[in-house]
């Protein structure tokens, strides 16, 4: 084997950067191909979702709260294949098709790449159906939407009224999709933009805009049962809609905390992972095909959620797959 072919087989094609900064400071060239440690996995990464977090990671906004070992690869959500198993890793074996939730203590080895090294209880197999793209981006905004309904009291089980916030964002509708097949009415605030389009989901919408309590109100006089924020800021008026034994949290928002709610920090975790699966799985859940940008293009991908613009999700594309047969 030649120096050249076994130095690329030590490399891969990453988006890293090498210090804090916007879009402009991502770079796009070869990083090492990371170790396998016991009980994790290596995965061929074929689609990155791109969230809110990478850009705010990149730019320090979380600096206080994860180290960050530079250079840093962007990235928590990924669908992959399994290249290599650790050891005592009996979970998986190499060529099985996986969706992971890449968080971890430190900021380095993200997913914005063609190679990411995750302990195997981060991950679950991908969705019967879809595309690598639309499977990548389900991890981060699938488990928070769950996690944040179940802990607000909304998940499986006696219908209620449930509020989201940003609602036509990639957290919010599959808060939405999950809840109303949970059988719950769903008010859920957005730009007048998206109406129509939550409307399709079977969610009433809401102008955020200007005295949006009064709509709420109007909508459900009696107040509702649970709230589900993901935009931040609206926590005091949120507290002030819910009917007694109700629950708030937040996924954004520390303050809730204080106004007798729960901040809903995703974690690693593969069974609720598999759960967030089981309803596209079962048809509960529709999974919706993401705006999709080459890795090449991971700059431009993560300045579109920084504008804020995009209905839905992003992913990045990182290698051709294909699609898996109904």
């Amino acid at each position: 084997m030649g120096a050249a072919n076994a130095k690329r087989m030590n490399h891969m094609n990453a988006a890293y950067y090498t210090g804090f900064g916007g879009p402009e400071v991502l770079r796009f060239g070869e990083q090492p191909v990371p170790k396998v440690p016991p009980g994790w996995v290596l995965v061929r990464v074929m689609a990155a979702g791109v969230n809110p977090v990478d850009w705010k990671l990149m730019d320090g906004s979380l600096d206080a709260i994860l180290d960050t070992v530079f250079p840093a690869v962007p990235g928590w959500d990924v669908a992959g294949v399994i290249e290599r198993v650790g050891l005592d890793t009996p979970e998986f074996s190499p060529g099985d098709e996986v969706v992971g939730y890449a968080r971890k203590e430190v900021v380095r080895g993200g997913t914005f790449a063609e190679y990411v090294a995750l302990p195997a209880e981060s991950l679950a197999p991908r969705p019967r159906e879809g595309s690598w793209e639309a499977a990548a981006a389900l991890p981060l905004a699938g488990m928070t939407a769950l996690r944040a309904l179940e802990r607000a009291g909304a998940g499986a089980g006696e219908p209620r009224t449930v509020l989201v916030h940003a609602a036509a964002g990639g957290v919010g509708q599959f808060a939405v999709k999950a809840a109303t097949a949970f059988g719950h009415r769903v008010i859920g605030t957005a730009s007048p933009a998206n109406h129509g389009f939550l409307a399709e989901l079977g969610a009433e919408p809401v102008d955020y805009h200007g005295d949006w309590p009064a709509r709420v109100r109007e909508l459900a006089p009696e107040g509702v049962d649970a709230v589900v924020d993901f935009v931040g800021g609206v926590v005091r008026d949120s507290r002030a809609l819910l009917r007694e034994g109700g629950g708030l949290v937040s996924s954004v928002d520390p303050v809730v905390v204080k106004r007798g709610g729960t901040l809903s920090w995703l974690r690693a975790d593969g069974a609720l992972l598999a759960r967030v699966v089981e309803l596209v799985d079962s048809g509960a859940v529709a999974l919706d095909e993401p705006a999709v940008y080459p890795l090449a293009g991971a700059a431009a991908a993560l300045e579109a959620s920084r504008a804020g613009h995009a209905r839905g999700k992003l992913a990045l594309r990182v290698a051709e797959g294909v699609t898996p047969d109904p």
